[in-house]
């Protein structure tokens, strides 16, 4: 008497379509969970080149509202240099103004001279920032990153009837009436333009 087991195993074609499917379904899920890792990785930056920027914007409209400039104190100035890197904006920016103390002990009159430059490093373009004493002063300091997501970065100065890409309080004999500083950075491909216009509380002395 012949007993036929009803137990049939797979055969090699049904475990290789097996397979063949479950890899399918595992590059499907494995490129799905990195894109989406990717667009929270691209938020998360954009979000941070968002802080960046409106730090540092916020930082210089509140530098040139406590400008000092005084007519017979060469070190008090406030200049702005047109330039252009690979045929962008790439204005140069210095000023001094009133700094609060530190509290580090060194020796502090109050006010600072500050500067900004787009500097080109590793193919990409970072606006700098060097802040030292007016008074006291540093000789080989060196300004540090403040946006390392920048394109370009232009500073324009209303001295009451048009708006001027140069200035110098040397030749012009006063600050500007209003500073408008102009950014474009990088988001998802695209060149978004961020402004921001300063007005001098202090004024020249």
């Amino acid at each position: 008497m012949c007993v036929t087991s009803s137990n049939r195993g797979f055969t090699l074609i049904e475990i290789m379509v097996a397979v063949v499917l479950m890899g399918i379904l595992a590059t499907a899920l494995y490129g799905s969970y990195f894109t989406v890792l990717n667009a929270r990785e691209r938020a998360s930056e954009g979000m941070e080149a968002r802080r960046e920027l409106g730090g540092t914007l916020d930082l210089i409209r509140r530098e040139f509202a406590g400008a000092a400039y005084s007519r017979g104190e060469k070190r008090l100035r406030f200049i702005v240099e047109d330039r252009d890197s690979f045929g962008k904006p790439s204005s140069s920016l210095e000023l001094t103004t009133l700094s609060p103390a530190a509290g580090s002990g060194r020796k502090e009159s109050g006010i600072s001279s500050v500067r900004y430059r787009l500097v080109e490093q590793d193919k990409r373009l970072i606006l700098t920032r060097l802040e030292q004493d007016v008074f006291f002063e540093t000789p080989d300091a060196k300004g540090y990153p403040q946006m390392e997501r920048i394109s370009d970065f232009l500073v324009e100065c209303y001295d009451g009837s048009k708006w001027v890409r140069s200035w110098d309080t040397a030749l012009n004999g006063s600050l500007p009436k209003i500073v408008r500083i102009t950014v474009h950075v990088l988001e998802d491909g695209k060149q978004v333009e961020f402004s921001v216009m300063a007005h001098s509380r202090m004024g020249g002395v």
